[in-house]
């Protein structure tokens, strides 16, 4: 632990978990914004019935991604311990 000016002890910092969230953060963000930015121009270039067959798609793409994430994680949980 190490202590500020004033005199304080702070906790030491932890990268691993800082980058852990970081990459949730980062998954979330590519995820909302494929599936409402996509499916909102769909929706205004095309119309509402090619925006609700895109936003099947687009969830279906999200939710590809989001078990690669997952499968990486625990893969990589796995090899850590």
């Amino acid at each position: 632990m190490t202590s500020n000016s004033e005199g304080k002890t702070q906790s030491p910092t932890s990268y691993r978990q800082t980058r852990r969230r970081t990459e949730r953060n980062l998954l979330f963000l590519v995820i909302f914004v494929l599936v409402v930015g996509g499916t909102g121009l769909i929706g205004l270039i095309w119309g509402l019935n090619a925006m609700i067959l895109s936003s099947v798609c687009l969830i279906s793409g999200a939710a590809l991604i989001g078990g690669l994430w997952l499968l990486l994680t625990l893969i990589q949980k796995w090899v850590d311990e």
